[in-house]
């Protein structure tokens, strides 16, 4: 693999600060042979709700244990997590000034039932790519590499919990804002939704200490 391409972890419903990362970049390479680890935002995220901040995760089932790698890591559709995730996301952003232009595909991407959480996560990732005209190319990893000497690691950072406490994002409208004030680094469907085509420009703006 290029070794100037940087290396980032797969993320469900990516947080600004990863999309923002994208937008950097012509090429980054997405890690999929990592031993999963637990309470990171490959398979969680969030969004602002009239009650606050909410984290969505999606169940997820390992099939080797807790040797299975994220390649391997299957989506569980035992309760319908998506369907309650699509009325929170409704419910949070029907206000929202774009909402209606971009929810009907990212509906039919919650509402597939996808084999694989790496999947799900492409879907997102290649639809948030094409709404905010981002043109970073996707590579995914063929092996695993314990440690990337000669490489950007970004794998646990743009998607550890603690990202969230980076230095601080400039404002920007958002529909709870009166309520709970800004809030930092949600689910990039919260810069869409509320930005729509200027989402962009903001993320291409952003300095690079607050993306990490």
């Amino acid at each position: 693999m290029d070794t100037r391409i940087p290396l980032i972890s797969t993320a469900y419903l990516p947080t600004i600060r990863y999309m923002a990362f994208l937008a950097k970049y012509e090429t980054v390479a997405i890690e999929q042979y990592e031993t999963f680890p637990k309470q990171t935002f490959r398979n969680r995220t969030v969004i602002a709700t009239g009650n606050g901040e909410l984290m969505l995760n999606v169940p997820v089932t390992r099939p080797n244990g807790n040797h299975t790698v994220t390649a391997d890591m299957a989506v569980s559709y035992h309760e319908p997590w998506n369907i309650r995730h699509w009325r929170a996301i409704v419910s949070a952003y029907n206000a929202a000034p774009y909402f209606l232009y971009y929810k009907d595909e990212l509906e039919s991407i919650l509402l597939k039932e996808h084999e694989k959480l790496i999947e799900l996560n492409d879907a997102i990732l290649r639809y948030l790519l094409n709404k905010m005209k981002i043109t970073c190319s996707l590579e995914y990893t063929k092996d695993y590499q314990a440690s990337a000497d000669n490489q950007q690691d970004y794998r646990y950072t743009l998607t550890a919990k603690k990202a969230t406490l980076s230095p601080t994002l400039p404002p920007y409208s958002q529909v709870f804002e009166s309520r709970f004030g800004f809030q930092q680094n949600l689910s990039a469907i919260d810069l869409l939704f509320n930005m729509g085509p200027d989402s962009r420009r903001y993320l291409l703006e952003l300095p690079d200490e607050a993306i990490g």
